[in-house]
Formats: C-alpha cells, sequence, structure tokens
C-alpha cells in the first residue's frame, strides 16, 4: 500500500521532469497524509498540454453520496482496478500522475514499527500511476479528488510491506495520460514493476508517524547506530 509520501522538488525542477507547460504552485511537503492535497499531472484531451492540479489525496467517486468513502480509498488494487465499481470507469477515462520524490513503509520490530524511506538514488521526481475523479458536493462545490494505484511489492520493499505504489516509467507516461486510450487491457499492461535497483531504502525518525511533523528531517536517514533492517 501507499499511505505517506514526500514532495521536497522546487517547482521548476517538476516542470521541467515533466514537461509541463508551467511552472506548478507548489511548496515543499515531506509527509503528505491521506485527505491532504497532492499534485498530480493529467491530460484532458488528446491534443492537449499536460498541466497540474491539486487533488485531494482519496478518491470520491462523482457518485459518492457522502465524500467520507475518499478516505477508504486512497488505494487502488491494479489486479482489481478494472473491476471494483468506484474505479472502473476512471481507469478507462480518467488516469493520472501522482508526483513524489519518496515514500514510506514501516518494518515491525517487536513492538515498535520502524519508518523507512524509499527513494530514487539520484534524488529524483517520479510519478506514482494514479486515477482521479470530480465529486459535486450538494451546494455544486467540486472536489477533484485521486488514488494511487498498488501492485506487489518489490524485493526492495517486500521487508516492510507486501504491497507497494505503482511507479510509472516516463516513457509510459504519455501512453497512461492518453485520454484516447480506453482499452483497459492495454492500460493495465502499462503497470510494470519499477527497477529496483534505481531505488534505496533507509530508516528514518519517527517524526514522520505524525502528519503534523512536515519538515525535511522526515526524510532525514536515521545514523547507522540508530537503525536495523535490510
Amino acid at each position: 500500500m501507499c499511505g505517506r509520501f514526500s514532495l521536497g522538488a522546487a517547482a521548476d525542477t517538476l516542470a521541467a521532469q515533466f514537461d509541463l507547460a508551467d511552472r506548478p504552485e507548489w511548496a515543499p511537503r515531506y509527509n503528505l497524509a491521506p485527505t491532504q492535497d497532492t499534485l498530480t499531472v493529467l491530460r484532458l484531451s488528446p491534443e492537449g498540454r499536460r498541466e497540474c492540479r491539486r487533488m485531494r489525496w482519496g478518491l470520491i467517486p462523482s457518485w459518492a453520496k457522502d465524500p467520507a468513502i475518499g478516505n477508504r480509498l486512497i488505494n487502488a488494487r491494479a489486479e482489481t482496478v478494472a473491476l471494483k465499481p468506484a474505479f472502473r470507469q476512471a481507469i478507462r477515462e480518467r488516469r493520472c500522475l501522482i508526483v513524489a520524490d519518496a515514500f514510506y513503509e514501516w518494518e515491525a520490530q517487536g513492538r515498535r514499527k520502524q519508518p523507512w524511506c524509499i527513494r530514487r538514488k539520484d534524488g529524483a521526481p517520479f510519478a506514482f500511476a494514479g486515477l482521479w475523479d470530480r465529486w459535486h458536493d450538494p451546494q455544486g462545490r467540486e472536489v477533484e479528488s485521486c488514488t494511487i494505484i498498488t501492485t506487489a511489492a518489490s524485493d526492495l520493499i517486500h521487508p516492510f510491506h507486501h504491497r507497494m505504489p505503482v511507479i510509472l516509467l516516463p516513457v509510459n507516461y504519455d501512453p497512461w495520460l492518453d485520454v484516447a486510450a480506453t482499452d483497459p487491457d492495454r492500460i493495465l499492461a502499462l503497470l510494470q514493476p519499477v527497477a529496483t535497483e534505481e531505488f534505496t531504502a533507509y530508516p528514518v525518525s519517527p517524526l514522520v508517524n505524525n502528519p503534523a511533523n512536515d519538515s525535511p528531517r522526515c526524510i532525514e536517514s536515521l545514523p547507522s547506530t540508530e537503525a536495523s533492517g535490510p
């Protein structure tokens, strides 16, 4: 699964990395949690450029009666995403990139859990495969929200959790965002495991356990004397 991640990259870096027409309005975040705003990239027409949107993390289907359903829909399983009522329309029509530069998992160590940070070895931003939807409240106010697709964990992640977010290769960004592509089988074929050797995992402070803590200290590696693990 994915329940917490970071996006501390500068706006200019994000614009270049994701070929955006405009610099995104984004302040660095180091401990993003469900129900908070995330930065997404999408394309709304076949001829359109990529654009950025801030979206609430936790997908609220357009047909939902209660927006609280989004609190339970922060992740969508790749194996069943085309079948579940909350996601089966979005996988055909509303796919997005959810931008990150690290994510967190927790390793059970006796009675405590040690948080680990997983990021690219070069520190560059990357993209989770995401879905989005648009919901209107009874007063007509619009909420755009998203979910992160997950898959079986790689060897790097498996010591902490049996699931991990789907990280898209840059070569698959355009095919994933192609609004003209609606065949679920061809879309799902893009959800390939990321190359483990491009990523690293290291222990971080328990500060990240509290979403109120949101600073660069969340992604700082613990000294080796303070942590153990793979």
